[in-house]
């Protein structure tokens, strides 16, 4: 059983913030600051592998492994040697019930499973889940180690973040383990000045987490088209700092230190 690996879910209260291309940038600028990493998709929308030149019919993941009561190991994308994505998978809308259903009456079922991935020690699992909500959100909370929360610099994002403070209170601050969760403020365009304002509104609001931004690039679009992360199709692209700025964050909170070649 591997117990020693360490877990940040990437969660968000809207859709449309981003959330899986943060994801994608975040496995691969921990996976250029030295550590293994592992994606795990939990989202229907299946996308995070198509940021690492995964095909969209592609059919295996962790929802055909876990109905076919499969090791989750025989559904994993390898993208290089020391990174890999678990996509979601392609199944049908009967078998999506089905599989949340099982995920529902299983608190445990994530943790469980990526305790007996053979997986190095050392790995830093980045969990993409659903906007919202759901048994996946819930399953990623009960077993993060640390959370960030997606969002953007515009008033309907602020509004709905009471709703994730109450979930992140629910599933994760009374346990032992948790060692925090920050806000990711995404395709913040430091020349306008809504985006400004509902910065310095989040950090006024927020005194005690990190309130940090992501700014907007258009290659994040044209990466995607090409199955590549930002980090690889623009390495020279000024996002890419506030990426291993987030990575950072990351390692220091879960106070690791880049392992032995």
């Amino acid at each position: 059983m591997n117990r020693t690996v360490k877990k940040v879910a990437i969660v968000s209260t809207k859709g449309g913030v981003g959330k899986s291309t943060v994801s994608a940038n975040l496995c691969m600028a921990l996976f250029r600051s030295g550590f293994p990493v592992l994606g795990v998709d939990l989202d229907p929308q299946n996308a995070l592998h198509l940021h690492f030149g995964g095909r969209n019919d592609r059919l295996d993941g962790i929802s055909r492994a876990t109905l076919e009561a499969r090791e989750w190991r025989d559904a994993a994308y390898q993208v290089d040697a020391g990174l890999a994505v678990l996509p979601y998978g392609l199944i049908n809308e009967n078998d999506r019930h089905e599989f949340e259903k099982r995920l529902t009456h299983d608190a445990h079922w994530l943790e469980r499973n990526l305790n007996q991935l053979p997986i190095a020690p050392e790995t830093i699992v980045i969990i993409d889940t659903p906007p919202g909500p759901s048994t996946y959100l819930q399953q990623a909370l009960t077993t993060a180690d640390l959370v960030i929360v997606v969002t953007l610099a515009d008033a309907a994002s602020y509004a709905t973040l009471p709703q994730m403070e109450k979930l992140i209170r629910n599933f994760c601050t009374s346990r032992d383990d948790f060692l925090g969760y920050s806000y990711l403020v995404n395709q913040y365009d430091p020349n306008k000045a809504l985006s400004q304002d509902v910065l310095q509104a989040l950090r006024e609001q927020l005194p005690d987490s990190t309130v940090e931004p992501v700014k907007f690039n258009q290659s994040v679009g044209e990466a995607l088209a090409y199955g590549k992360t930002l980090i690889e199709y623009r390495p020279d692209s000024i996002v890419n700092q506030d990426y291993f700025s987030w990575a950072k964050w990351i390692l220091d909170h879960l106070e690791v230190t880049v392992p032995d070649t």
